[in-house]
């Protein structure tokens, strides 16, 4: 009898494995092909595809973080300090002789000529913007210099007072402060001096930084405007070191950068970077590569959220973009392609970032033989030993 074969039944095997079970078979997600299908279902747009090539990485890079020189960096230091409501002050009079409104009389018999000079106790400027003078009435403070202030209240002591001059200081200043919180040793209202502070004058006035560098973001408030810059990039680059203002506020904040690596990749997991920011590159890199057995170099994705500007300019058209809100936006990466090297240097990542790269179809194969010759084998066993009995 003429033996015949296995290898057609063996293939027909593979060929029903992959058709019967081509929706159960393990898998980490969906493959490259299904990522772009599945982007539209039921003629409804779920979230955009781009390919990644030069034209979307120039689009992609203009979402660049925030800066302190580009937002506030034409202010310069603060101008002379002016008394602000809220502010404490002392005033001291001085007389030219004793026995003034301000000074006490000579003492008969004793070699004292007397006091000349009187200090106001400390008082806050109130919400009218005025101190309290006493023979001088109500001196209008708030926004002046003390030289101002000094001058008014001469003026009104002049005829009642012997030849007034006036001393004011202001002891604990409020108006005159940056407000630093968050991450710092101390946090504290940090009066600004006359020769002028940058930020990080201010931060080391306040004990410095709690938090790692590598991990800490620094949100500048000055008026109603908020930007918030990496500490590393506030300490590598001198101009994001700005003139602080009157009235500004510091919070440091504590923000570990991480994406996720996911798929076909040397290593699953929530990756942390510097709050400086990474490329797709280095990202790769850190998560250990693509696993050569297994990966499909033309399926690697990025996976994030897009604000309006930067979607509309990928997607003019796309129902997904709307005012002021973010776009689900796919972005895909072709490693087969040498140019996409070179692109992948520059490509940014942003905190929560998926890194997806998808198997290869081959991979499907692979699997559905292994399940294959799992059932099949002892089939195969058995009729081997019927037939040596035979």
């Amino acid at each position: 009898m003429r033996k015949v074969s296995s290898w057609p039944l063996l293939l027909s095997g593979v060929a029903l494995a992959l058709s019967g079970c081509a929706e159960t078979l393990p898998q980490v997600g969906p493959n490259a092909r299904e990522v772009v299908s599945q982007s539209v279902e039921d003629n409804v747009q779920r979230y955009e595809v781009v390919d990644i090539d030069n034209v979307v990485l120039d689009i992609a890079r203009q979402r660049a973080p925030d800066t302190f020189y580009t937002s506030f960096g034409k202010s310069g230091p603060s101008r002379t300090p002016v008394v602000g409501i809220g502010d404490t002050v002392a005033v001291t009079i001085w007389e030219a002789g004793a026995g003034g409104l301000f000074s006490s009389a000579v003492v008969a018999g004793s070699f004292t000529t007397g006091s000349k000079t009187a200090t106001i106790p400390e008082q806050v400027v109130k919400s009218s913007g005025t101190i309290s003078i006493p023979y001088a009435g109500e001196v209008q403070a708030a926004g002046r210099t003390t030289g101002a202030i000094q001058d008014d209240i001469v003026k009104a002591l002049t005829g009642k007072a012997i030849q007034p001059q006036v001393l004011v200081t202001v002891s604990r200043p409020v108006s005159n402060t940056v407000t630093v919180s968050g991450e710092v040793v101390q946090g504290a209202r940090v009066p600004l001096t006359v020769k002028g502070d940058r930020l990080l004058d201010v931060i080391a006035t306040a004990g410095g930084v709690r938090a790692p560098v590598s991990e800490t973001f620094v949100q500048l408030s000055r008026g109603t405007h908020t930007v918030r810059v990496a500490m590393e990039r506030v300490v590598s680059d001198p101009r994001e070191n700005v003139y602080m203002q009157p009235g500004d506020v510091l919070t440091l904040v504590r923000e570990p950068q991480v994406f996720l690596a996911y798929g076909a990749t040397g290593a699953n997991a929530e990756i942390p970077f510097n709050a400086s920011g990474i490329t797709l590159a280095t990202a790769l890199v850190k998560a250990g590569g693509l696993q050569d057995n297994r990966s499909d170099p033309s399926g690697v994705f990025i996976v994030r959220y897009e604000p309006e500007f930067i979607a509309r300019k990928l997607r003019p058209g796309s129902p997904l973009v709307v005012p002021g809100g973010l776009t689900p936006v796919v972005y895909r990466l072709n490693l087969r392609d040498t140019n996409s090297l070179f692109v992948a240097q520059h490509f940014p990542i942003f905190n929560r970032d998926v890194v997806y790269v998808t198997n290869a179809p081959i991979t499907d194969i692979q699997k559905a033989m292994q399940i294959f010759l799992m059932v099949s084998s002892p089939v195969t066993t058995g009729a081997s030993i019927y037939s040596g009995v035979r």
